[in-house]
């Protein structure tokens, strides 16, 4: 007897020390059920089907341990008295105890309400008053969710026994509850190689890397075209077809007046900028010569000759100074105090995402030319948050959290983790349950909750902000039970940081 429950111990043990990381996200990897057996050793040993009242009965506690989103393994122990027809003179009661190894898999999504599964697997039975003996148990049971980690089950099973005179039918009716949830990277791994291989434009770099994904573009543009091939990608060109310099956004000066023939009123004669190229005219064609060579800034550079008479610069832009010290004056620098390549007119690219960080709305996080600049957010994500929006729940008329709300909230932190360059907007929307100014305190009590609770997570406040609506977005009709509960919502939306 003794080393009947050891075993048991040390089963037990060794599954919870080999847990994997293969379940996906949003489910739980284990549980414990417990359910009321009845045992039926008549049927199929000289006793009648249709007898119910000859059913004895157990108890059953199991152990879970899910393999993957439909396959899970299950250990269940069970106790119970039965009577069993030993020759056809006599029967007795006995005492049966019994460890098995199942494996159920579910016919339905993992998160379906109603949980249809086939079981099989093998175990043995201790006889107290008796032998031992192994049974191969096959059969059928259904989980109803009753909250998000609370089943209800009913399991039949048909048991054949080794040992002659043991088969039998076993019924239970309990529930399982599930524990050890995880957070993991939503998207699939067979998600992530099918897009790293894909190539929409067939230019030889991956779509997830392919800055222009629908477009052919050599690898130095990170996939983007250059038409013109005057090493301005067509997306950062303003004269796509007409090669140009990079300061120019890729459009020719013929004058070489420093403004860009498409905006030159005057293209083929040098003039000044605040004149739209054209030459300023002169009323005095012979100034006076000054009587001296002065050097307002002090840098060396004679007046005269200063393009930046009035900035301290170097000779070798003609006066005019190099703030960040890139080699482009400050003049014609689109960052002048950060430095950065002269393709880029200048500015860097921190996130080396192929977008100088002057015109990208992440520049710390690669993203694609289509987001600006910023990553896109993951479709696992964005159902996520979309679910949230019906997950959290609050007391009636309060803003307080009820108990199944805060595994969604923390779902909710760790997306915003993953995402340094975005905030978050929370908003609190009610029914019309009410009087409007009532409504509209509470929505904003709610939508703040939701913002303390992320800051007690590690979320920074500078990336949430919260407002209530009240009752004055409804989403569904607020004549019907179902719309109301739909309108009693809390958004999350993510926005780049400005």
């Amino acid at each position: 007897m003794r080393k009947f429950w050891t075993i048991i111990a040390f089963g037990i043990l060794f599954l919870e020390m080999s847990a994997q990381d293969s379940i996906p996200p949003t489910t739980f990897d284990r549980g414990l059920s417990f359910k009321t057996l009845f045992m039926d050793y008549q049927s199929l040993n000289g006793g009648s089907f249709s007898a119910f009242k000859n059913l004895n009965y157990g108890f059953e506690v199991g152990y879970h341990k899910q393999l993957q989103p439909k396959l899970q393994l299950v250990i269940p122990i069970k106790l119970g008295s039965v009577r069993s027809h030993v020759d056809s003179i006599r029967s007795i009661n006995k005492v049966v105890g019994s460890i098995d190894a199942q494996l159920q898999y579910a016919l339905s999504k993992p998160d379906a309400q109603i949980k249809p599964y086939v079981m099989a697997g093998a175990g043995g039975v201790m006889e107290f008053e008796g032998d031992f003996n192994a049974q191969f148990p096959l059969g059928l049971g259904v989980n109803f969710r009753a909250a998000n980690n609370l089943d209800i089950n009913i399991q039949a099973e048909y048991r054949h026994a080794l040992k002659e005179n043991r088969s039998n039918f076993q019924y239970g009716i309990g529930f399982v509850y599930r524990y050890g949830q995880k957070d993991k990277e939503d998207t699939p791994k067979e998600d992530k190689k099918d897009d790293e291989l894909m190539d929409n434009d067939g230019d030889g770099i991956p779509n997830n890397l392919d800055l222009c994904p629908d477009q052919f573009g050599p690898k130095i543009f990170n996939g983007c075209p250059d038409t013109d091939g005057d090493g301005v990608p067509d997306y950062q060109d303003e004269c796509p077809n007409v090669a140009g310099p990079r300061l120019l956004k890729g459009c020719p000066d013929t004058d070489g007046d420093g403004v860009a023939d498409i905006h030159d009123e005057c293209p083929n004669v040098a003039g000044t900028a605040t004149n739209k190229g054209c030459p300023e005219e002169k009323k005095d064609q012979t100034p006076a010569p000054a009587p001296t060579d002065p050097d307002d800034d002090g840098d060396g550079v004679p007046n005269a000759q200063d393009k930046c008479p009035n900035e301290k610069g170097i000779a070798q832009f003609g006066g005019c100074p190099d703030t960040d010290g890139d080699g482009i004056p400050d003049k014609d620098d689109l960052c002048p105090k950060k430095p950065g390549p002269r393709v880029y007119g200048g500015c860097p690219d921190t996130d080396g995402d192929g977008i100088p960080d002057n015109e990208d709305k992440c520049p710390n996080t690669p993203g694609p030319v289509s987001n600006k600049g910023c990553p896109e957010i993951a479709k696992e994500d964005k159902k996520t948050l979309d679910v949230a929006m019906r997950s959290v729940q609050f007391e009636t008329g309060k803003a307080t959290f009820k108990q199944e709300s805060y595994a969604i909230l923390r779902q909710i932190a760790n997306i915003i983790d993953r995402y340094p360059d975005f905030s978050v907007v929370i908003g609190g929307h009610t029914d019309n349950t009410g009087s409007s100014s009532a409504n509209q305190a509470l929505s904003e009590r709610r939508a703040k909750a939701c913002y303390d609770y992320l800051i007690q997570l590690g979320i920074p406040a500078g990336r949430l902000t919260y407002a209530g609506y009240g009752d004055s977005r409804p989403i569904a009709d607020n004549n019907t039970l179902n719309g109301r509960s739909l309108n009693r919502r809390v958004e999350f939306k993510m926005v780049p940081n400005e």
